[in-house]
């Protein structure tokens, strides 16, 4: 049984690399464009229900990736420093926004601070600015260790109850060699970010459960999904899981065919909805989807983008309306955002 319950609707078009969506309590909606480095705004359409304004755009540089509401009311941005983009095959009869390795001018990744209203914006958590680690710590069963080039390619982050968040970064790439990298927490009120996670390759879209006792982490390149046991009254705190060499938990690692992991979002029940791309290797006229997975590991569901033009490269989701049923997600390569009904509400976040 299929947990959509309506059919897409596009609700954007023309956008860059469209990540992070973001439904506000006021009913509009906020993006990243990692393309053309900027945060999209959207305001409803007071004439077409469900739809929205051209979008009023905050340039950032760089490229923005995930976005969340933090407990002051601004938007927090992860930003990966640029990339430099593919050509757009010339077979397509439109454009394919693929990045690539790191811009020619990369200087390092960030966390940024946004103020919707005054559309003026700040770095927060800069790329040298994270915490020392002191000599012979460790995280669960792996040794952490101070890496001079500091963030790198910081993607997605998620706020906990406490005002304090966690983020993935994904790491660069410069054609030659990749990135390890890493997951680190801020918490409430700070601006420098605790490696928390070490040695990770590709971590992409986080997630916590809805009691906030695991955080979700889904890899790109391994194609799974694993999680940590968090202790939910000590922010920021790991309980490890001593039988896994990073303390972590396999989640699954059954992803529909190739498809590789990026973003994602929980309902109310627990399940996770994480952005599928290239389910088929690199063919760009393969549709990629959302897999939902449930808390214990099984895959519910490869809900498969069925709208116009092939999408290979779905990059998020996030649930809004006034029951939080309306899934928006965004179809990066083709640069549009899509919604559609879901049958369980989404996960009601921190802020």
């Amino acid at each position: 049984m299929s947990l959509r319950q309506s059919a897409f609707v596009e609700v954007a078009s023309g956008l860059g690399y469209p990540e992070g969506p973001v439904y506000l309590a006021d009913g509009s909606l906020i993006c990243a464009d990692v393309k053309n480095g900027a945060v999209l705004h959207f305001l409803p359409d007071p004439a077409n229900p469900g739809k929205f304004l051209a979008p009023k755009s905050i340039a950032l540089g760089g490229s923005p990736n995930g976005c969340a509401v933090g407990p002051d009311g601004a938007i927090y941005v992860c930003n990966s420093g640029g990339f430099t983009w593919a050509p757009s095959p010339k077979e397509l009869p439109y454009t394919l926004n693929v990045p690539t390795i790191q811009a020619a001018n990369y200087s390092g990744g960030l966390i940024q601070r946004v103020d919707l209203k005054s559309g003026t914006f700040q770095t927060w958590c800069a790329t040298n600015s994270v915490a020392p680690v002191a000599p012979g710590a460790k995280s669960c069963l792996m040794p952490l260790f101070n890496d001079p080039r500091g963030l790198r390619g910081p993607d997605d982050l998620i706020f906990d109850s406490s005002g304090g968040f966690w983020f993935t970064d994904w790491g660069k790439s410069n054609g030659i060699t990749r990135d390890m990298s890493g997951v680190y927490y801020v918490p409430k009120g700070s601006q420098q970010p605790i490696l928390k996670i070490p040695t990770r390759m590709s971590p992409n879209g986080i997630a916590l459960s809805p009691k906030q006792d695991r955080l979700y982490v889904a890899e790109s390149i391994p194609r799974w999904i694993v999680y940590w046991e968090l202790d939910p009254g000590n922010p920021g705190t790991i309980k490890c899981n001593s039988s896994t060499l990073d303390g972590s938990y396999l989640l699954t690692a059954q992803i529909p065919d190739c498809g590789q992991l990026d973003s994602m979002c929980v309902d109310e029940e627990g399940n996770i909805y994480v952005a599928t791309y290239l389910p088929q290797g690199l063919d760009a006229l393969v549709n990629g989807g959302i897999t939902v997975v449930s808390p214990h590991g099984k895959i519910l569901e490869f809900i498969k983008f069925d709208i116009g033009v092939p999408e290979p490269l779905p990059s998020n989701i996030c649930f809004g309306g006034a029951d939080r049923k309306t899934a928006f997600m965004t179809l990066a390569g083709t640069g549009r955002i899509v919604s559609c009904q879901m049958k369980i509400p989404g996960l009601k976040h921190s802020f």
